[in-house]
């Protein structure tokens, strides 16, 4: 059993459309306090052994410079890694999977003593996101699928009650469970492309479909 509600209830969801580099950019970014220090979520987040028991089986030299690679997923080269000092973190990786490039960042700040903000803000270019795969889905298509790697790192790190491993995930995305989470996922989604500006029937229609998706419900 997981705490779905409770999950879905501690991420905060945004997106935006910004330019870099005289680019068009979709950004989006995910926000949850974790209750361990920055050192803790720091090791969880960049050592081999822990990313592989909440998110997916990881390679590579973790450092800056350096390159990763998740099996059967995304690989890329490592742009920052900065330890903890000050009470802040930060790791920055080029997210390289299926013949596109786009970015990933994770910032970490001790909020108090035993709690630790992780953001994740992804990045992709507007030209790069096929339109048709934007019409259809929205923010969610990607943004589902961290709010699934956020829900792993909270259970890892007791920010949420339940287990779940990456080994019965997909099973679970077909229980009553897993189908709550990912329709309030993909709901929260909408929500922040509404924020966003976009028109809130067509957020929602791209929000159910994402649903559909991730759940192979087809709505």
């Amino acid at each position: 059993m997981v705490d779905v509600p409770a999950q879905l209830a501690a991420v905060t969801r945004a997106y935006r459309v910004e330019e870099r580099d005289g680019e068009e950019m979709h950004v989006q970014t995910l926000e949850q306090t974790v209750p361990v220090s920055l050192a803790e979520a720091w090791t969880a987040l960049t050592t081999a052994e822990r990313i592989s028991t909440w998110f997916l089986p990881i390679s590579g030299d973790f450092r800056e410079g350096g390159s990763y690679q998740f099996e059967g997923n995304a690989g890329g080269t490592i742009t920052v890694c900065e330890a903890p000092a000050d009470g802040r973190a930060e790791i920055a990786v080029t997210w390289e999977a299926m013949g596109s490039v786009s970015w990933v960042t994770l910032r970490l700040a001790a909020v108090e003593e035993g709690a630790t903000s992780v953001e994740l803000e992804h990045t992709s270019r507007v030209a790069d996101v096929p339109a048709e795969m934007w019409e259809t889905f929205g923010p969610g298509a990607t943004g589902v699928g961290w709010d699934g790697g956020m829900l792993g790192l909270g259970l890892h790190l007791g920010g949420v009650e339940g287990s779940l491993s990456p080994d019965e995930a997909a099973a679970w995305a077909g229980t009553d469970e897993g189908r709550f989470f990912y329709r309030g996922a993909a709901d929260g989604w909408a929500v922040a492309h509404t924020a966003a500006g976009e028109d809130p029937a067509v957020a929602q229609q791209r929000a159910d479909a994402t649903y559909g998706f991730y759940t192979g419900t087809g709505a």
